[in-house]
């Protein structure tokens, strides 16, 4: 297991601050024999029928590893076993306007199914050179 410090987190966080990020979100690349999953957004959603990784907001008081393990067993039942390592953040407009930041790790499960979804209305184990439509930050994330 990779040793993520508590102090390299703050950093994360610390400099997310000072650069003005007023959210934070936690993405986990889930990868298995390769594979990578991803979630479809519902076509009635913000940007339906997108593929992305599991993610989801940090909540008051809570790490971003808390939250990593909280929201992948959310959306997809499956827990983390450990966190491999910090694979990069990427910005966006939030839907109040401000600036949001999404960290992101890769992460290993405890098993791969069954993938139970509650946000989504469909997953997939992708090959990276075979993706459905996601996000070029997704793409740059699936292919650290």
């Amino acid at each position: 297991m990779t040793d993520i410090s508590p102090d390299f987190l703050a950093g994360l966080v610390g400099d997310a601050r000072a650069g003005g990020v007023n959210g934070f979100v936690v993405g986990a690349v889930v990868a298995d024999a390769g594979r990578v999953l991803l979630l479809r957004r519902r076509p009635d959603d913000f940007l339906g029928g997108l593929w992305e990784i599991p993610s989801g907001k940090v909540e008051e008081g809570e790490t971003l590893l808390e939250a990593l393990h909280r929201e992948t067993v959310e959306e997809t039942g499956l827990a983390v076993r450990q966190v491999d390592g910090y694979v990069g953040h990427f910005d966006y407009v939030g839907s109040g306007g401000g600036t949001t930041r999404q960290f992101n790790f890769a992460v290993t499960v405890e098993r791969t199914g069954p993938v139970v979804l509650t946000e989504h209305d469909a997953h997939r184990w992708a090959q990276p050179t075979d993706l459905p439509p996601v996000s070029e930050a997704v793409r740059g994330l699936i292919n650290y």
